[in-house]
């Protein structure tokens, strides 16, 4: 959560529409801190009801260009299907929005909310995201050695469209299951 506040200024979210992806708070939510910059809304979606969603809906499908900022934190480990989460999570973003999004890497233990199924490494989560067509401005590891992870913050180009290469990339991406 702390790296989410930290990649989201009052400019990025002033006036803004704001979609947060697997927004079913477990164990905390960036939703005040992006709330006190003023976005014109914020939706919480997650793939069931619960505290902090405002709307059930899978990531996958989240509407295109919907949103000029997506939010997801601590969900994408949980999603069976990777690549339709961040289909639906990049699609989601407006031209000129961002994307910031957090998961776990290697290492971190099993936690099925309610289920657990990948780890990412910075450097895939890195080429995940160029390979969506998106300009990466941060990707780094989670700081707290105790708790592997990646942290990302990348913007959708003006005139984006997915690369034809995209599905290719992918299917070339290390990821790991948990263990």
């Amino acid at each position: 959560m702390a790296f989410a506040c930290s990649a989201l200024t009052a400019d990025d979210v002033r006036g803004k529409a704001v979609i947060e992806a697997g927004a079913y708070d477990v164990n905390g939510s960036v939703r005040p801190h992006v709330e006190s910059l003023g976005p014109a809304s914020y939706t919480g979606t997650d793939m069931r009801p619960g505290p902090g969603v405002d709307q059930v809906a899978d990531a996958a499908d989240l509407p295109e260009g919907s949103a000029d900022v997506v939010v997801s934190t601590e969900m994408l480990e949980h999603a069976r299907d990777w690549q339709a989460a961040v289909r639906g999570l990049a699609g989601a973003v407006a031209e000129g929005g961002v994307l910031v999004l957090t998961t776990r890497s290697a290492g971190f233990p099993l936690h099925g909310y309610p289920d657990d199924h990948h780890r990412f490494p910075v450097e895939s989560m890195r080429e995940i995201l160029d390979a969506a067509g998106l300009t990466v401005e941060r990707c780094e590891p989670d700081p707290d050695p105790a708790s592997p992870g990646v942290f990302a913050r990348a913007r959708k180009p003006q005139g984006w469209s997915w690369p034809e290469d995209t599905a290719e990339r992918w299917a070339a991406v290390h990821v790991d299951p948990p263990r």
